[in-house]
């Protein structure tokens, strides 16, 4: 019985061998192929910012009537609203920015939009380095599987510092906060936000590595 991709989308079969179809991949995905390698390329060529301590969700729900998530504050609305008024709003990720409240949003150091994406994303941002995996999933089947299993650990593990330094009380689901409202939780946020940009620098270039063979073997198939 022939292996069940065989017939899944931009795959193709020769002399019995199954393997990806990069001309047809191109054909649907070369844009995205292009966008993806332009924004790692452009987050790579920069230096790592470890200076945010994980504000961005504490923005979101600064002076909100309501939560995004149905979790206490671990320190109150009051409390929470002043941390943010105390501390110096430097977000770089677009899609963490656009989730502030509409009083917290002027606050940031920079008014992020769709457009300067590409030029404000750092490698020391936690959610540039969890959307690793959102990009190497969008080039599957052109990426290898062991890259898309690499970033979704690294996001899982990210996923967790992120949530024990929001202003969520996670006790319940047994994780210890990161009390970035205190100079030890900032030290120790920014220890882990520098391992973790660490191990996403090098999934970032195993990605931007395998943009550049899609568009070789793209460029092989179209003159075949």
């Amino acid at each position: 019985m022939p292996p069940e991709h065989t017939q899944w989308r931009n795959y193709t079969t020769r002399d019995g061998v199954t393997a990806v179809d990069a001309g047809a991949f191109w054909a649907t995905r070369g844009g995205t192929v292009d966008y993806v390698e332009a924004l790692l390329r452009a987050t790579a060529s920069r230096p790592a910012r470890l200076g945010c301590f994980r504000l961005h969700e504490w923005a979101m729900v600064y002076r909100a009537d309501e939560k995004r998530h149905a979790v206490p504050l671990r320190l109150g609305a009051t409390a929470t609203d002043l941390v943010v008024e105390e501390h110096k709003i430097v977000c770089t990720h677009l899609d963490a920015f656009r989730f502030f409240t509409p009083e917290a949003a002027p606050l940031n150091a920079t008014q992020l939009t769709r457009e300067t994406q590409a030029a404000n994303e750092q490698p020391g941002c936690l959610h540039a380095n969890m959307d690793l995996y959102k990009w190497s999933s969008k080039l599957a089947p052109a990426v290898s599987g062991d890259v898309i299993l690499d970033a979704f650990e690294l996001a899982m593990s990210i996923r967790y510092l992120d949530m024990r330094a929001s202003p969520y009380d996670v006790a319940a689901l047994g994780l210890e906060p990161v009390r970035i409202e205190t100079v030890d939780g900032r030290r120790e946020y920014a220890d882990r936000q520098a391992e973790f940009a660490a191990t996403a620098a090098l999934i970032r270039e195993r990605l931007i590595r395998a943009c550049e063979s899609i568009r070789r073997a793209a460029s092989a198939a179209r003159t075949a």
